[in-house]
């Protein structure tokens, strides 16, 4: 591939432009924000509106993420839409050519990488301003560095050195960009329904070497209400904890009331032995109630077993305190007996296996106990081979016996592709071309990519084998070396992907 070395060279030469913009575009707290109408300043050239004024349907923080990724793709001299504030792309077009190999019509097809702008609350504990875009010992640390727009803007850089070399591609080449995979994925929906969608493509939102499957994902609720109850003796007022159903709860806290006093310095005495166990747990009395507080680790929902769930600690350390209502005793039984600390769901009822993809995996993200209802949200990641309908009836007999509702929050089908169909098979090419790695295979996930919202789409790196998973931690970060790395491996698969014949000179260029 002539045009090859050029490519690299143009990175090597942008590369310090990337990094301001990456830094620039972490500054933007793009976390699921409140749907706002604005008009102004908060609106920049490239949104959509309606006599003046415009629907932000992800808030003013994503809006802004999104209208800066335009702004630079528009820079760059690429084409940009914006789809209703929903999601839209920066495109570089590619050319039908003639038997000479010169630009003989619009291209048909094209090839899409798919990226999302918006991030996973940033949660606590962070030794670097998680919007801030810091660079410590050759490493940009922020909320989102991995997961996703250190890929989206090292995608963006990967276009923009394709085309400084000079190169024509047969194929469009678009960089879609998402607003809301984080949480319910209608902004992908609702782009989807307007563009039509690309012939093949990838997105960086997973691990190299390629991924050919992705379990099943759904996200629900459980749900009590309690009785009331005239018994005196210890009161909750609340337990919350969590952030996401995708991500570990990292911290906890419970409130309780007594007016016997005495009462506290039991739970302050169980949770002295706690802390001898190696918990962070906390106890502070707040006028005439007493604060609980504990402490985990953050870990990406689909690989619950690599943090330590602050609710279950929590649970845990709750069954050994007598509230005064039967109903909150029973929750906590319940919790403890069926979820607790495990990440298969065995206890719950719905852990099932495959060949393919491996057990089911369970997280638990959030919960908010109040003294008259109790409710939590978790995600469950299942085998490619099974159905949303098996996970849920798996469950009913367990929650049943309890008296539990179940609410149903969101679902996304499982994908599998052939090992050896032409898009994992020139992903792999390209992934062994540059590292040298002959050893690793394709993989499948628990994890969700936008890859599901597409028919011929899968996930193509960012995570390197054997690197720790920084999605949805604090202290998330990517080194620079692998920030260019990750570059000329994008632009490689884009070239591979985007011109007929791999490595060869079937793509022109105007540089010839």
């Amino acid at each position: 591939m002539k045009d090859w070395e050029s490519i690299k060279k143009k990175i090597d030469i942008n590369f310090d432009n990337q990094v301001k913009a990456l830094r620039e575009l972490l500054s933007f707290k793009s976390v699921l924000g409140e749907a706002v109408t604005a008009e102004g300043k908060d609106m920049g050239p490239d949104t959509v509106t309606s006599e003046g004024k415009a629907y932000l349907p992800f808030g003013k923080e994503t809006h802004r993420a999104f209208e800066y990724m335009l702004a630079r793709g528009r820079g760059s001299g690429f084409d940009t839409v914006n789809i209703d504030n929903y999601g839209g792309h920066i495109e570089f077009p590619g050319f039908e050519k003639d038997e000479e190999g010169d630009p003989a019509g619009e291209a048909a097809e094209t090839v899409g990488i798919a990226c999302h702008l918006d991030v996973v609350p940033e949660g606590s504990g962070w030794d670097h301003d998680p919007f801030g875009g810091e660079i410590s010992e050759g490493r940009i640390y922020g909320r989102g560095t991995v997961d996703d727009k250190g890929p989206a803007v090292a995608a963006l850089f990967a276009m923009k050195a394709l085309d400084e070399a000079g190169v024509v591609p047969d194929r469009n080449i678009r960089l879609i960009l998402g607003l809301d995979e984080e949480t319910g994925w209608n902004g992908m929906t609702y782009y989807n329904e307007r563009v039509p969608e690309p012939d093949m493509g990838f997105t960086p939102d997973g691990d190299f070497p390629v991924i050919y499957g992705e379990k099943g994902i759904i996200e629900f609720e459980i749900a009590k209400k309690f009785a009331k109850t005239t018994a005196e003796g210890l009161e909750l007022r609340s337990f919350r904890g969590g952030v996401a159903a995708n991500m570990v709860a990292d911290s906890a806290r419970v409130v309780v009331n007594s007016k016997k006093t005495g009462l506290y310095d039991k739970i302050k005495d169980r949770a002295e032995e706690y802390k001898e166990k190696g918990v962070d747990i906390r106890c502070r009395n707040m006028g005439k109630n007493l604060e609980i507080t504990v402490a985990g680790k953050a870990a990406h929902g689909s690989k619950p077993w690599e943090g330590v769930n602050a609710v279950s600690l929590m649970m845990d350390f709750l069954s050994g305190v007598d509230f005064a209502n039967d109903d909150i005793n029973e929750f906590i039984e319940f919790y403890n007996k069926h979820i607790g600390t495990e990440t298969d769901g065995s206890s719950l009822g719905c852990r099932m296996e495959d060949t393919e993809s491996g057990k089911t995996v369970v997280n638990m993200g959030i919960i908010d106990m109040q003294p008259k209802a109790a409710r939590l949200t978790l995600g469950i990641r299942f085998p490619v081979t099974k159905t949303m309908e098996e996970i849920y009836d798996s469950m009913m007999p367990v929650l049943d016996g309890y008296g539990l509702g179940l609410i149903k929050r969101k679902y996304i089908k499982p994908i599998f592709k052939a090992k050896d169909s032409f898009l994992i098979s020139r992903l792999m090419d390209v992934y062994r071309d540059n590292t040298g790695d002959m050893e690793s295979e394709p993989l499948v996930i628990g994890g969700g990519t936008y890859a599901r919202a597409f028919e011929n789409m899968v996930a193509f790196g960012c995570r390197f084998p054997g690197q720790p998973s920084l999605e949805h931690q604090k202290n998330e970060y990517i080194s620079l070396e692998n920030f260019k790395k990750i570059t000329v491996m994008i632009a490689d698969a884009m070239y591979r992907l985007a011109c007929d014949q791999e490595r060869t000179d079937r793509c022109g260029s105007e540089n010839e």
